[in-house]
């Protein structure tokens, strides 16, 4: 996935936490994604399917999970994800991806209005419905977190960083080391400003890579 790029064992460790764990980035993920529900329902599954996807899925489905590895390489890949992730103290650096995911979607939910015409109530609205009509199609650690997802309003809640933090709350408790993860909020607070300047030069370039990824596999008939 990152070959040749960078070899500390710090972001090492970031990269074997975001193959284990959940993901984070939701919102991303379903904002880039295409606007089909198969679509939809694929960006979200895509840490959660791995290997080979083979035939074990409908093809927009398969072409879903698909486009979230590519999202997932290229990010690891750009030079202001990994100015963001050295921002974060050493204590916190194998969690650095992680942090980095959430802080994401807030900054996305934040600056809305900058990438998109759509309401995004109605958006994250939209997407509840999807996940809850689809759940027999989800695998089932992810199906088993939709009731949640929903009545917590886990896409809604990242509007402001006590969401973020409710939601790394929520992980510490499944990780080795997780109480490290409490309290970073206050780390993304003291580096609010370079983290989100960081995420709009990052994040326009993510969604140019995305389209051009999207046409290619199109003029392919993929």
């Amino acid at each position: 996935m990152i070959k040749g790029r960078f070899f500390d064992s710090s972001y090492i460790n970031t990269q074997i936490l975001h193959v284990n764990l959940i993901p984070m980035n939701y919102l991303a993920h379903l904002f880039l994604a295409e606007d089909a529900p198969e679509s939809l329902l694929g960006s979200i599954m895509g840490d959660f399917v791995k290997g080979a996807i083979g035939d074990q899925y409908p093809l927009t489905i398969k072409r879903g999970i698909e486009l979230h590895r590519k999202i997932d390489a290229y990010t690891d890949s750009h030079p202001t994800t990994r100015a963001s992730r050295n921002l974060f103290s050493p204590a916190r650096r194998r969690f650095a991806g992680i942090i980095f995911d959430l802080s994401c979607d807030h900054f996305l939910y934040r600056h809305w209005a900058r990438f998109t015409d759509k309401a995004l109530d109605q958006f994250i609205s939209r997407i509840y419905d999807i996940l809850a009509a689809h759940k027999t199609v989800l695998p089932a650690r992810l199906a088993a977190r939709v009731p949640a997802m929903i009545r917590e309003d886990w896409l809604g809640s990242y509007r402001d960083l006590t969401g973020v933090e409710r939601a790394l709350g929520r992980l510490s408790k499944r990780v080795t080391d997780g109480d490290r993860l409490l309290g970073a909020t206050e780390e993304i607070r003291l580096n609010y400003r370079s983290l989100e300047t960081n995420f709009l030069i990052f994040f326009p370039d993510l969604i140019h890579f995305v389209q051009n990824y999207q046409m290619i596999e199109s003029s392919r008939g993929g």
